[in-house]
């Protein structure tokens, strides 16, 4: 299994080489020597007026960058301190990173690159607003009032027409907590929108509100499972308990090693209870490790 999907990556990244030319990449390779070493800075100094300065020379360099023509083919593949997700469909992708104000406080940033069929730049722009927003489950978000994350897995899915673009990210919260998001992406009118009436989660009872995205949080550092299976083609996630029997403290819960999750039907991600005993395979289910 190992192998196929790394020879299947290799025909991939062969082929959007061959979208983009010598002169191309070998610009857009230089640039991107240069956004590794200020990218080190965003994370590591100490310094947290070097990190503004280094994330805001950062962003600079990389949209210039990204005005060559063809950078949507080249994969940026040496920048780890960012994320870089290629929808399904290679419609667009979709570029997430952070910077640490303090042990309290995190900003994320990000872009979405269109692919164009000339070739050239259409970008939108993502504003983290998170810290304006009392209640991030509910409001349905565009590019100018993000929820910000960084996003990790996305799975396409479609329902009467229209195609849906699935995020799981992360997000350092806090000093005591982390969180992990399932957010939907659409388009209208070319425009990202965030969220909407996609999760149903009747069959949980201890969880009926209607929301517009999932948030999963929990103790710092406790990484419990949300990741979308390519397989299976769901959602799993793995229960929360709290260490402490205080289950509306969110510090003290951890994952306890049974999974629920969602399965997508008629236009919604719809909760599965303990999902290795309601998914029934010819081959028996080994619970997966965890992300």
């Amino acid at each position: 299994m190992k192998s196929t999907f790394f020879i299947a990556l290799f025909f991939h990244s062969i082929t959007y080489a061959q979208k983009i030319s010598h002169t191309e990449y070998s610009y857009l390779n230089k640039k991107e020597d240069s956004l590794k070493k200020i990218s080190v800075k965003i994370l590591q100094d100490s310094s947290l007026d070097k990190r503004i300065v280094a994330d805001s020379l950062f962003t600079k360099i990389f949209v210039r960058a990204l005005k060559s023509n063809n950078s949507f083919y080249f994969p940026f593949d040496s920048l780890f301190s960012i994320s870089r997700l290629y929808a399904p469909d290679s419609s667009f992708k979709i570029f997430t990173w952070q910077l640490m104000l303090n042990e309290n406080n995190y900003i994320q940033h990000g872009a979405i690159q269109m692919n164009t069929k000339d070739g050239a730049l259409k970008l939108i722009p993502l504003f983290d607003k998170s810290d304006l927003i009392q209640d991030i489950e509910t409001p349905i978000t565009t590019n100018l009032n993000w929820i910000g994350a960084i996003y990790y897995k996305i799975s396409e899915t479609e329902y009467q027409g229209t195609k849906y673009y699935t995020l799981i990210g992360f997000d350092e919260y806090s000093q005591e907590t982390n969180r992990k998001i399932i957010e939907v992406l659409h388009f209208e009118n070319e425009y990202p929108v965030f969220g909407g009436d996609f999760f149903s989660l009747n069959e949980n009872k201890s969880e009926n509100k209607s929301i517009s995205r999932y948030v999963m949080e929990y103790k710092k550092n406790a990484g419990p499972r949300l990741n979308y299976d390519d397989e299976l083609k769901i959602i799993i996630k793995e229960h929360l308990i709290s260490e402490t029997k205080e289950s509306n403290k969110k510090s003290t819960l951890i994952g306890e090693g049974e999974y629920d999750g969602f399965t997508w039907k008629d236009g919604k991600w719809i909760f599965l209870y303990d999902i290795f005993n309601t998914i029934k395979k010819e081959n028996a289910l080994t619970p997966p490790t965890k992300d």
